[in-house]
């Protein structure tokens, strides 16, 4: 037994000279363990894969929403299809698939302040990710400066070359204000680098019918939309802002709470977190 005992430590050392801590753990655990002595060696090994396995794509996933830094920690299951604001739940979950990221198609989602176009994309985002593709949230007013900075010093080619690897950009609030020539050409580079080899989520106030016209230069407004367009997934939504409370709330008999769109109880008083867009979106609601 205590031969077994060295031979396991020194399997265990080995497996951390590899780089697997996880099957180290793991084997380590079951060599103090009762119930895993009637197992055979390929059910233990399969549980050390698993194990490994499950830790790698832990850590896959927690560094590439590290990467991205989306604007809000929203999910999918998050998303809330009650309010009349467009949304077409069947539509929305087949993104969440990711299967536009795999075909590089793009996705533009348009609609009034508050509406949750902000949410939606980084769930969108989000969702990608889960599924194993890169992200990186960028809110368009900076980018368009990042850009100008970039070409000032000339890091510019360094710059979209780097975007231009990611699988998911997110360009948030999109057309804020008209463009100038040299910002419209700058995004003419991002979206060449990106047309038909990988994905963008735009978000904008403005409708897409209106996009040339706030891009200035018609040639290359018509040169940026020529590639958004192709194979774009639309999102128009509606309504009115979701940072105003629900007006219909659930008071308990007793008068002393209420309950929230889960039904779960809440503080008397309090109101639900809503999805937001831009820079005042609070943290997304916890499912």
């Amino acid at each position: 037994m205590k031969g077994t005992h060295v031979l396991n430590h020194q399997t265990i050392e080995g497996l951390y000279a590899l780089k697997l801590p996880a099957m180290a753990a793991g084997l380590a655990e079951q060599d103090a363990s009762a119930a895993h002595q009637a197992l055979s060696f390929a059910e233990r090994l399969g549980l050390l894969v698993d194990r490994e396995l499950a830790e790698r794509e832990g850590r896959r996933l927690q560094r590439y929403l590290k990467t991205a830094k989306l604007r809000t920690t929203a999910v999918i299951e998050d998303v809330d299809f009650r309010r009349r604001r467009g949304l077409e739940r069947a539509a929305i979950l087949g993104l969440a698939e990711s299967g536009w990221v795999r075909n590089h198609h793009n996705v533009a989602v348009v609609g009034p302040t508050g509406v949750g176009k902000t949410f939606l994309a980084c769930a969108l985002a989000n969702a990608a990710i889960r599924r194993g593709h890169t992200a990186l949230y960028l809110r368009a007013p900076r980018m368009l400066d990042e850009l100008a900075l970039a070409r000032a010093d000339g890091r510019f080619q360094r710059l979209t070359a780097s975007w231009a690897r990611i699988d998911v950009l997110v360009i948030d609030d999109y057309l804020l204000r008209p463009l100038n020539a040299d910002q419209a050409a700058d995004v003419l580079e991002v979206i060449e680098d990106r047309a038909g080899l990988r994905s963008t989520i735009i978000t904008s106030q403005l409708p897409i019918s209106m996009w040339h016209e706030a891009m200035g230069e018609p040639t290359v407004a018509d040169a940026v939309l020529d590639r958004v367009l192709q194979n774009l997934h639309r999102i128009e939504l509606e309504g009115e802002s979701m940072r105003r409370p629900e007006t219909a709330t659930t008071t308990t008999a007793e008068g002393k709470g209420e309950r929230d769109r889960d039904g779960k109880k809440r503080p008397q008083g309090s109101t639900p977190a809503p999805e937001t867009d831009g820079a005042e979106a609070p943290p997304a609601r916890e499912p």
